[in-house]
């Protein structure tokens, strides 16, 4: 069957030199002797992925054909559409490309901890390392399930050494190609093994909704032991949605990638792809200890002689990554799946310290929030970011989102009406004054008001109404100081954070406003797919 479907997709080469989901150590015995790569000092494998150190979103398209053509949003800037003549020629200069490499690799997994939900997913890539970070992000299919896999749903093409070319390919340096009608994805010219991830994650995000009225989340979820209660966390970059996700008290059912069925949640992935810039084993055990033998570090920097990593050296990239299986983490629930949540958290960190540490939505709010999907950058953070600025990435995740938003709001917000579902936008940023004045929100303070939300005590007290971002603010947490979750009330200067909220609360309007013109928040609870 493999050598068919190779055939079929224009790669024909001797068999002899296909290799077929190998084992971790198969894989990473082959990447260190064809000098792929190293073994470091906690025995994980350390790649250098080149040029390319991370996504590269002008270097990624997704093919304007057939029901794609409908059907993806593209009014959305991370959806740029690439013609069906183009993309074949790329695929076909692909796939001659690998015919004549001296290996290629196989990885058979599947996209979806629930099989009723999952895609079969096939990658072929031209490197032992490549095959071994896919193998740790996919759900790892059974002995059994392996002898009856058949043709897969998604069928992906990683070549990272074929360098395109523009009167050659139409498309140069490298090149990302979608093709949502026949579910096949090419990933040419970067050795960034996350393009394959999120490639997939995308294709996902496509079908999920379309075919099975799933709702794809960039998110992560963990479980209550006790009561089975499931929790899904979406923030951006610097939320700390790693940190809380990985809670001593509860399970973690994956840390990035999930669907929301009538079932309840399943992980999409079966790995965690962590970054690990300034990782240490104080501030994440979890991940600090995953990082051992049958996991891949991608741009870390090591020591020459004891080939140690070094966290804190960001000179190849701030943008360190580990990939590992979920069985290399305790607390973690093997099944991958979980029951219909219970809470959502809406992570942000909010640098200008005037939202409230935790504040209650209704359904409308939580399609709103969902839709803006915010934090701020800090100073310091990037070049020329002399004060906090604003940050929106739509559903928490837009580059991976090819629909229409208000696709997966509608899902959203029918499966909060249907569950009863409760939902919370959590502040870890600052407080008492934005960046610089004030101080970080306590993760101890952080971590008692996720885990009220999470069990009820939040509603005990009660709730004002906040009527500058129109919030529900709980009126007392155990464990919390009254006086922070009334933001106005840590500030030496009232009149200064009345300035502040309204700023921040006209930067989310204008916001919405420009990306969804018309759209009222009274209208989103009626909003249909």
């Amino acid at each position: 069957m493999i050598e068919t479907i190779l055939l079929e997709s224009g790669i024909d080469c001797d068999m002899d030199r296909v290799h077929v989901d190998w084992s971790p150590a198969k894989l990473i015995e082959h990447a260190i002797s064809h000098h792929e790569a190293y073994l470091t000092s906690t025995g994980s494998l350390s790649v250098s992925t080149g040029a390319f150190t991370g996504r590269s979103p002008e270097n990624r398209y997704i093919v304007d054909a057939g029901e794609a053509e409908k059907n993806v949003n593209w009014n959305s800037p991370t959806n740029k559409p690439i013609d069906e003549k183009t993309y074949k020629r790329v695929r076909k200069n692909v796939t001659r490309y690998m015919s004549q490499r001296r290996h290629l690799f196989v990885i058979r997994g599947f996209a979806g901890a629930d099989r009723q939900y999952a895609r079969k997913v096939m990658v072929v890539c031209e490197r032992a390392h490549q095959a071994l970070f896919i193998q740790n992000m996919l759900v790892r299919p059974t002995k059994d399930e392996l002898e009856v896999f058949g043709r897969p749903d998604i069928l992906v093409f990683a070549a990272p050494t074929y360098v395109c070319s523009r009167d050659r390919d139409g498309v140069e340096p490298a090149a990302v190609i979608l093709d949502m009608n026949k579910k096949k994805i090419v990933v040419a010219g970067t050795g960034y093994c996350g393009e394959i991830k999120k490639a997939v994650f995308t294709m996902m995000n496509y079908l999920l909704p379309i075919e099975d009225g799933v709702l794809p989340m960039h998110c992560s979820a963990n479980v209550d032991p006790a009561t089975g209660r499931t929790c899904i966390l979406f923030g951006l970059s610097g939320t700390g949605k790693t940190t809380l996700s990985a809670d001593p008290e509860r399970l973690l059912i994956g840390d990035d990638e999930h669907g929301w069925s009538p079932r309840g949640v399943f992980n999409i992935e079966g790995g965690c792809y962590a970054k690990t810039i300034d990782l240490t084993r104080e501030r994440e055990p979890d991940i600090f200890d995953a990082i051992r033998f049958g996991s891949v570090s991608e741009n870390v920097k090591l020591d020459r002689k004891t080939r140690e990593p070094i966290y804190s050296d960001s000179s190849i990239t701030e943008n360190g990554r580990a990939a590992y299986p979920l069985e290399h983490i305790e607390r973690v629930v093997e099944s991958g799946t979980g029951e219909i949540p219970s809470v959502v958290l809406f992570l942000t960190a909010d640098a200008y310290g005037v939202l409230p540490p935790i504040s209650k939505l209704s359904r409308e709010q939580a399609m709103f929030h969902f839709l803006t999907g915010y934090t701020a950058k800090v100073a310091g953070t990037e070049l020329g970011v002399k004060e906090p600025q604003p940050t929106f990435s739509a559903l928490f995740g837009e580059p991976f989102m090819p629909l229409d938003h208000m696709t997966y709001a509608y899902l959203l917000g029918e499966k909060i009406a249907q569950n009863n579902t409760r939902v919370y936008l959590v502040n870890t940023g600052w407080t008492g004054g934005p960046y610089g004045v004030g101080h970080r929100i306590a993760l101890f303070h952080t971590r008692a008001l996720v885990k009220a939300a999470q069990t009820g005590e939040l509603d005990v007290a009660g709730y004002r109404h906040d009527d500058v971002f129109d919030v529900d603010v709980p009126i007392a947490c155990p464990g919390v100081p009254t006086e922070l979750l009334t933001p106005r009330n840590t500030w030496s200067d009232p009149e200064a954070y009345d300035r502040e909220a309204a700023g921040l609360a006209q930067k989310f309007r204008d916001n919405f406003n420009k990306r969804y013109p018309g759209v009222q928040l009274e209208d989103l609870a009626n909003i249909k797919r």
